[in-house]
């Protein structure tokens, strides 16, 4: 049977998502709810693949996009807890309004001067969901009009990137009236949707980060195949011949930025709806960095092997930092591991995968038999 790259890339997704599916099977509530926070870091290793690997775009903010998502669902979330309102006031509000506000202060008076009415809103999910996509792609649809139509790139973006995320995590954390601050947002409730409660720790909840990751990979994959990928990874190599053709630069750039935007929120939505919290801890510098690090591990020109990365590093990290022997040097484990992955793995795990796979397609093509019959007017000229 002969063998092509494009049908063994195909089966390698079938047989990724076919796994993912069938971990129910094997798997108690506790580790597929653990599972299913390690599918979500996948979901950001493929992002970081569409913005870095195929946009040639190094975000060290993406943990801005992630933050705002688990926020925005975080926000419905607490409201729909029926132990998290504050008593008393008519208006549903956080209970941690009403502890950060100033002593004596009314409940309707702490509900206007404490910015509660930005909660409003939030007591749809529908409303949650929704923000949860669109601000993270409004602020990278800010981003990138300002950034690539200045035509800056390089270590600047990243730098402006990660300047950025520092700037609103700095704003998340000063405004503890409204965000509680350090503390971020617990005691949420349940998503329900049409009657359906995502319990975290239900088959139903996994199913849903399960099926939406496998749709991220596959609708990630088709777009980067897609003319405007191909258009993006010519500018990615040399932007000034893309332009001297004639494509509008900026324009690309920006939508595929605003796309891992998109996932990006999203899998903070899904993370939330897995731990049960939101944390300003999600805006870190170093959670973003370490973002970078799994789809450079995994190979951050491959989708798949991005969001592979990130799975395997997060299961890996888990299982040393829990080890009595290994507890107090786990990280330096890790970071061993990251260096090792850089100096001999410059394509990440998706490189030898790669070179696993141009073998065999090598070797099947070599071992047929009757390639193709000699004519007989070139038998007898050989003769």
């Amino acid at each position: 049977m002969r063998l092509t790259k494009s049908g063994l890339n195909t089966a390698t997704y079938v047989a990724f998502i076919a796994l993912i599916l069938a971990a129910p099977l094997v798997f108690d509530p506790f580790w597929l709810n653990r599972l299913s926070k390690y599918l979500v870091f996948g979901m950001l290793g493929a992002a970081i693949a569409v913005s870095w690997g195929y946009a040639g775009i190094l975000n060290l903010g993406q943990g801005l996009f992630f933050g705002l998502g688990a926020y925005a669902i975080a926000m419905s979330l607490k409201l729909a807890s029926a132990t998290s309102l504050a008593q008393g006031s008519d208006t549903p509000i956080p209970d941690f309004m009403l502890w950060n506000a100033e002593p004596g202060a009314p409940t309707e008076l702490c509900c206007i001067t404490k910015g509660s009415f930005l909660w409003i809103p939030f007591q749809s999910p529908w409303f949650g969901i929704a923000m949860g996509i669109v601000a993270p792609v409004a602020i990278a649809f800010g981003l990138g009009m300002v950034v690539f139509r200045k035509r800056i790139s390089g270590v600047f973006v990243s730098i402006i990137t990660l300047s950025v995320v520092l700037l609103m995590r700095l704003l998340l954390v000063q405004a503890q009236p409204l965000t509680n601050g350090f503390n971020g947002l617990t005691d949420l409730g349940y998503l329900t949707v049409l009657g359906l409660e995502f319990d975290p720790y239900m088959p139903q909840t996994y199913y849903l980060v399960a099926i939406s990751l496998a749709l991220v990979l596959v609708g990630a994959r088709l777009l980067v195949e897609t003319r405007s990928g191909l258009i993006l990874q010519a500018i990615r190599d040399d932007d000034r011949r893309a332009r001297f053709l004639g494509f509008d630069v900026p324009r690309y750039q920006t939508f595929f930025f605003c796309a891992s935007a998109a996932i990006s929120g999203y899998a903070g939505m899904l993370y939330v709806m897995a731990s049960e919290f939101a944390s300003p801890t999600f805006m870190d510098l170093s959670f973003s960095i370490t973002m970078v690090v799994w789809a450079a591990v995994g190979g951050r020109n491959s989708i798949l092997g991005a969001c592979i990365g990130a799975i395997l590093i997060n299961m890996i990290e888990a299982t040393v930092s829990e080890t009595p022997a290994l507890m107090e040097a786990w990280r330096v484990v890790i970071g061993l591991a990251f260096v090792f992955a850089v100096l001999f793995l410059p394509r990440g795990l998706a490189g030898l995968a790669a070179g696993l796979r141009d073998w065999l397609v090598a070797r099947s093509e070599g071992a047929r038999p009757h390639a193709a019959p000699i004519p007989a007017a070139e038998e007898r000229g050989r003769a």
